[in-house]
């Protein structure tokens, strides 16, 4: 049974510590994309983070063209400063994803989480205090992308600490739709901040378009910017009080024989994550925690109930000499292999369309190329809103109400290789499309990112590392995609320029067809717990430790 004596059992006995969203092993029968309340409640807490991440990472593509009116009288950004600006939130993302997903392993979730929420509320409040008015334009650019680079690190931050969190207490058979649903909130992220920018320039139309206050723009996107606080302050309180799981904290129990091997300090792992019930309060109400049973738990074919034996444990945070131990082992280290390099080939082409939107405006007729000022503001809007709602948001929940059913490698591969069709399309008959089809092929396009490697790249790493080193884990693999979208915001236009659209969109398509390659190092995750694979890899050793001091 497990041990349950950290939790909040209902034993008439009044809780010492806060228990919201424990664990979330019950297992309701329901299909696994159907939700239950604490379901929905960690769904709040740990979605917000991705909302936050898509609208303030793709935010930036209007707010560049108010900056062009508010600053160079209509004319583009210098390149060097548009692609600072662009990339910065990447380039602090790289930053946060190593620092919070080592911290994480290595301190815990609860002392950890929500501080990289902090740091976006702090670095959004100082992004709104750029003196357009007071600084050159040129030196405006440069302390916006300052901020945004803290920005990214808190935002970074938050993708391997929402997938630890999220995966340290969801329930086995629906881990990859809880990750899934966290991670859909990235495409209302972006829906809602395109959905914001009409509604404020709405506002505006008469002070800038009947009255001329051009210089009334720099009020547009300082509340454009500023309204991503106020879900950031809503669920602040949440993360900073949200315990630590149980999950998590039986998984720091388990290590490397250090000493004598011969030595029994706990039962039979199998007992300690065999089936076991409990009462536990939730905010005031009861809920049945139901561990699913080893005997329905999907681990490696190789692994028999002999491995899950009497492991050696002793209580210690996981830190970096462990983290060396275990990645240096081949059938390890190809998993972090996997999903890093299939995570930067992907954000190599998603970020490099996505963060340069201004293309396929202009090839749908949304790129404000005529009319007043504030007219082709709103068009670039617009369009952002018909790119967002065609195959954003549609794309993530094909993902949420298939992920386990099909699993996430078929999902992965068939999504890189059908984006890779529609780059090859797009690239191919670049000039030729006609405006109807460009667009149908283009929502195609973004369909198959998010109903594909856009989403099981996140959830991937939250799945398939054990629990002790899947922060620091999630965290790498995170970093080597927003190395590939810097690649990308930077590349971009020179690439362009020098070599023409299409040329970049076939290496786009060369990427996705090398990121199908790469996912068969990974192995299909679906009811695939890793800590029992962990459990049994120690107690190979352990074993084999015994069997060269017997000889």
């Amino acid at each position: 049974m497990m041990d349950t004596s950290h939790l909040d059992v209902d034993k008439n006995a009044k809780p010492d510590r806060p228990t919201l969203l424990e664990e979330l092993e019950k297992d309701d029968g329901k299909r696994a994309f159907v939700l239950n309340w604490p379901e929905v409640k960690l769904l709040g807490i740990a979605g917000v983070g991705f909302f936050l991440d898509a609208y303030d990472l793709f935010i930036i593509n209007p707010v560049s063209t108010m900056l062009q009116y508010r600053l160079y009288n209509g004319e583009h950004l210098p390149p060097h400063l548009e692609g600072f600006v662009k990339a910065g939130a990447n380039i602090g993302s790289v930053i946060g994803q190593f620092a919070f997903g080592y911290a994480a392993d290595a301190l815990g979730r609860k002392k950890v989480y929500g501080k990289e929420l902090m740091l976006i509320i702090i670095a959004t409040i100082l992004t709104l205090t750029t003196p357009t008015g007071q600084l050159s334009p040129d030196n405006s650019l440069i302390y916006l992308g300052v901020f945004r680079i803290i920005l990214g690190i808190g935002v970074g931050g938050d993708y391997p600490m929402s997938a630890s969190v999220t995966s340290d207490r969801a329930n086995l058979r629906k881990r990859g739709t809880m990750l899934s649903y966290i991670f859909s909130m990235q495409g209302w992220g972006s829906f809602v901040g395109s959905v914001a920018t009409i509604v404020v320039l709405a506002i505006y139309r008469n002070a800038i378009e009947r009255d001329g206050q051009l210089s009334k723009v720099d009020g547009v996107w300082r509340i454009v910017v500023g309204i991503s606080l106020i879900p950031a302050f809503g669920t602040l309180y949440q993360r900073l009080t949200l315990p630590e799981s149980v999950r998590f904290e039986e998984s720091q129990k388990l290590t490397r024989q250090q000493d004598d091997p011969e030595k029994d300090t706990l039962p039979k792992i199998k007992e300690k994550l065999d089936s076991s019930e409990d009462i536990i309060k939730v905010d005031g109400g009861e809920t049945k925690i139901t561990e699913t049973p080893v005997s329905e738990r999907s681990v490696d074919d190789n692994i028999s109930d002999d491995a899950l034996e009497p492991a050696v444990v002793v209580k210690q945070k996981a830190h970096f000499k462990d983290f060396y131990l275990h990645f240096r082992k081949w059938k390890n280290m190809k998993l972090l292999i996997g999903t890093s390099v299939c995570w930067f080939l992907l954000d190599v082409a998603f970020y490099g369309i996505n963060l340069n939107q201004n293309v396929v405006l202009q090839q749908i007729g949304f790129d404000g190329a005529t009319g007043t000022p504030w007219n082709k503001m709103f068009r670039v809007s617009i369009g952002n809103l018909i790119i967002t709602a065609l195959g954003f948001v549609p794309g993530y929940y094909a993902t949420v109400l298939t992920i386990e059913t099909l699993g996430r490698k078929w999902i992965q591969v068939q999504g890189f290789l059908l984006t890779a069709l529609f780059l090859a399309i797009l690239a191919g008959l670049f000039e030729s499309l006609s405006k109807v089809q460009f667009i149908v092929c283009f929502a195609f396009l973004q369909f198959f990112f998010n109903f594909g490697a856009n989403t099981t790249t996140y959830c991937y790493p939250a799945e398939v590392f054990p629990t002790r080193f899947r922060a620091f884990a999630h965290g790498i693999s995170a970093a080597s995609g927003k190395a590939g979208a810097i690649v990308s915001a930077l590349a971009f236009n020179t690439l362009s320029k020098k070599l023409g659209t299409p040329a970049v969109l076939w290496i786009f398509f060369g990427c996705n067809i090398a990121g199908a390659a790469f996912t068969f190092l990974l192995p299909e995750v679906k009811g695939r717990d890793p800590d029992l694979v962990l459990a049994a890899e120690l107690e190979e050793e352990r074993k084999a430790k015994l069997a060269g001091n017997t000889n």
